[in-house]
């Protein structure tokens, strides 16, 4: 399901036939995250997530995508706003459209990891994990 919103000269859309691909992964290659990440494995992951490009006009700004499905679990991930565009509530406005997109309103359980910035998502619900402990993972 392709779905659009607008707030003044920005536009946030789940159009996948609009990113930037090499925009994508030039930025993310230089993010803390995801460090040298492959465009291969950049393209890929946006092939199978849903996500979230920010225009100004036709131009992509902003990006995040959502691994889900679509009832249980959805975890957020590779979440940004160019770095001349921050400051204006871009952050905010990208993850209003993500928390209202219809077809992730049964999702039961939300999470993501964040080196800076916290205060963003817990605008959204997000909270600390209540019982690290339970989780487990592999890091590769």
């Amino acid at each position: 399901m392709i779905k659009e919103w607008t707030r003044d000269s920005f536009t946030v859309s789940t159009d996948k036939k609009r990113l930037d691909i090499e925009l994508i992964h030039a930025y993310l290659e230089q993010s803390y995250w995801a460090d040298g990440r492959e465009q291969a494995v950049v393209k890929k992951s946006i092939e199978k997530s849903v996500c979230f490009g920010v225009y100004k006009g036709p131009a992509l700004i902003g990006f995040a995508r959502v691994v889900t499905d679509f009832s249980t679990m959805a975890y957020l991930a590779d979440v940004f706003i160019i770095e001349q565009f921050r400051g204006v509530g871009l952050g905010k406005f990208l993850m209003y459209c993500i928390m209202r997109y219809p077809e992730f309103e049964d999702i039961k359980r939300w999470l993501l990891l964040t080196q800076d910035a916290h205060g963003l998502y817990l605008q959204f619900g997000f909270q600390p994990i209540e019982e690290p402990e339970r989780f487990m993972e592999i890091k590769r």
